[in-house]
């Protein structure tokens, strides 16, 4: 029986929105998403999964099928703060519905792609879209805090290597094959304290900390560019000083960078770009690469450093193939072949392990973590029909 995805997916709207404003009216910061994931496993039982579990980390992982061919699905789950709430047209937590749009933080980034990726399920059991495949659809925690940190802690401790795993960050509904990685680093000086009024005593941790930051401008300006993935990049994101006093002169001045990493560029040549930076300043300071640590929702600490390797998948590779069929029979038209300006999970399935990785995802990355946060209802509906098609026409692409 041929069946029109699209038209199916779409008598499932109804659902699929309610399903998306509902997690998007529960607050789901990284490390507080329990509530988050109560709601998607009612959900993942109430269409059809073969079984739902949530891990030690805290993520969820529902399962479709029992073949050889393992196959994963993710979508983080937890969301950024709201910032302003002043900035914010409508309340954050609301998932406000109107003129075919759904508002609110975490609707594009990226409660939409588990919504989609349930109904694609749904869909999947009802019309037996089923071949020599175990899907594994993954609801990550902590990626806003610590992107792939959930994937590391999943095939290491959870014994799970896909053999290709879907991103749903958003895409706009095109194929994302490839992003840059990032950083971040970690820049103190020191000085010595005295009181304000005799600044001369002292040496200002802060005036030597802003020569740095000047070189640190001047080094974005020369960092290497790809014409497909985008220039490298490096910003001060924040800045901080230790002083006894208000009064007094700081002893200490620390900045934080965000470094991002186009293809060619590595955790040694960043973090020599800095020293050199640093050198150039004519001060001396402490460089080092940051780790994380911070506990989950479950308590649980699984410490990283900070360093998600940039990752582009072959454009000649079987999964962008099977990707670009599945386009064609569910949604009717060609696939377009782009790559995220963020960062995503894929920095650990791809970049860290070497999993094959692609993105297909509801909504437009530039409203994420933005107070125009937004997913339209055409879009979660179309990735339905999508993540439904996709995993039979992955395995029936492998035999032929």
């Amino acid at each position: 029986m041929k069946v029109n995805l699209l038209k199916e997916a779409k008598k499932e709207e109804k659902n699929v929105v309610k399903f998306l404003r509902d997690l998007v009216a529960i607050p789901g910061e990284s490390c507080g998403e329990k509530k988050v994931i109560e709601r998607i496993r009612r959900e993942m039982l109430k269409t059809g999964f073969d079984s739902v579990r949530i891990d030690p980390m805290g993520n969820i992982l529902g399962k479709v099928g029992s073949g050889k061919h393992i196959i994963a699905m993710d979508a983080h789950i937890d969301t950024v703060g709201v910032g302003d709430i002043k900035q914010w047209k409508w309340d954050p937590y609301k998932g406000k519905l109107e003129k075919g749009i759904i508002y609110g933080r975490g609707a594009v980034d990226q409660l939409g792609g588990m919504a989609g990726m349930v109904y694609g399920v749904k869909l999947m059991k009802k019309f037996n879209l089923l071949d020599d495949f175990t899907l594994y659809v993954v609801g990550s925690v902590q990626e806003e805090d610590c992107d792939g940190l959930c994937w590391q802690y999943i095939v290491k401790e959870g014994r799970l290597k896909p053999e290709c795993v879907v991103i749903t960050e958003p895409t706009n509904l095109d194929l994302y094959i490839g992003q840059r990685g990032r950083m971040e680093i970690g820049v103190t000086t020191r000085g010595k304290a005295a009181h304000g009024s005799m600044p001369d005593r002292g040496i200002n941790a802060i005036y030597k900390m802003s020569g740095v930051i000047k070189e640190i401008e001047k080094l974005n300006g020369r960092l290497k560019k790809n014409a497909f993935l985008g220039k490298g990049t490096v910003v001060v994101s924040y800045v901080s000083c230790k002083t006894p006093s208000m009064c007094a002169v700081p002893d200490e001045c620390y900045i934080q960078l965000d470094r991002r990493l186009t293809t060619g560029e590595t955790k040694e040549i960043a973090l020599k770009e800095v020293r050199a930076a640093v050198k150039r300043a004519g001060v001396a300071a402490k460089v080092k690469l940051l780790k994380y640590d911070k506990a989950g929702w479950k308590g649980l600490k699984y410490p990283t450093e900070t360093y998600f390797p940039t990752w582009i998948l072959p454009k000649n590779h079987k999964l962008i193939k099977a990707a670009e069929k599945t386009y064609l029979g569910a949604l009717g038209k060609k696939a377009k072949l782009s790559r995220w300006i963020f960062s995503t999970n894929g920095v650990a399935t791809m970049g860290m392990f070497k999993i094959p990785t692609i993105g297909f995802g509801p909504g437009n990355e530039k409203y994420a973590h933005s107070v125009n946060d937004q997913m339209p209802v055409d879009h979660l509906v179309k990735a339905a029909a999508w993540y439904a098609l996709f995993p039979r026409t992955y395995c029936r692409g492998l035999k032929s």
